[in-house]
């Protein structure tokens, strides 16, 4: 950003990119302004203390992470465990990527968004790479630090639930902090009106 000639900037994502974007933050705290995510991937550390006193929303939220987990998991653990298996597979056929890419997507997003997102991947033979990410995720080192630039989480109903306690362990700034009753994982697909709401309204306090 800095050789764009942007002195100041902000990071936003989903998904990955939620998991990217604190990291930006993290590596360039003197210029990135703020981070706005959808999701903030704490998790609990195994330490049965910090169950202690959990609101009972927050517990319910424990559940409902574990069956997101159970739908969402076969793409994470294989891509995490064995990449390369996959990568050959979604090369060799275009047939499979779409199929694959179809399924993760499901009903969730437009036909057109999802043929364009399967031809993105066949058309620039990136499956391997993109495999390998989940590969490279699970066998880094983990921050010991929590992040501390401005943080904002714009969460959805039917997404990744995530957890104030463990996500103010790993992030010492969290600014903003939002719940909607609608919208999923895509939100940007079935909820844009309340996702661009609330960018705007985190980013407006850094003007």
């Amino acid at each position: 950003m800095r050789r764009l000639g942007y002195g100041r900037y902000g990071a936003a994502g989903n998904d990955a990119g939620a998991q990217v974007s604190p990291e930006v933050g993290r590596a360039d705290p003197e210029h990135v302004i703020g981070v706005h995510v959808t999701q903030i991937y704490s998790f609990p550390s195994g330490d049965p203390a910090e169950f202690d006193g959990l609101p009972p929303d927050d517990m319910q939220k424990l559940k409902f992470l574990q069956a997101f987990n159970d739908q969402m998991s076969a793409y994470a653990q294989l891509q995490a465990t064995k990449p390369q298996n996959l990568a050959h597979a979604l090369a060799d056929s275009p047939a499979g990527q779409l199929a694959w890419t179809g399924q993760l997507l499901g009903e969730a997003v437009h036909p057109e968004v999802v043929i364009t997102n399967a031809a993105i991947y066949w058309l620039t033979n990136t499956a391997a790479s993109s495999a390998r990410y989940y590969y490279e995720v699970a066998h880094a080192e983990k921050p010991t630090e929590p992040t501390t630039v401005p943080l904002g989480l714009a969460a959805f109903a039917y997404d990744f639930r995530s957890i104030r306690r463990f996500s103010d362990r790993d992030h010492a700034s969290i600014v903003s902090w939002n719940e909607y009753d609608r919208g999923s994982h895509w939100s940007a697909h079935d909820a844009p009106d309340l996702l661009i709401a609330d960018l705007r309204q985190f980013f407006r306090r850094f003007r």
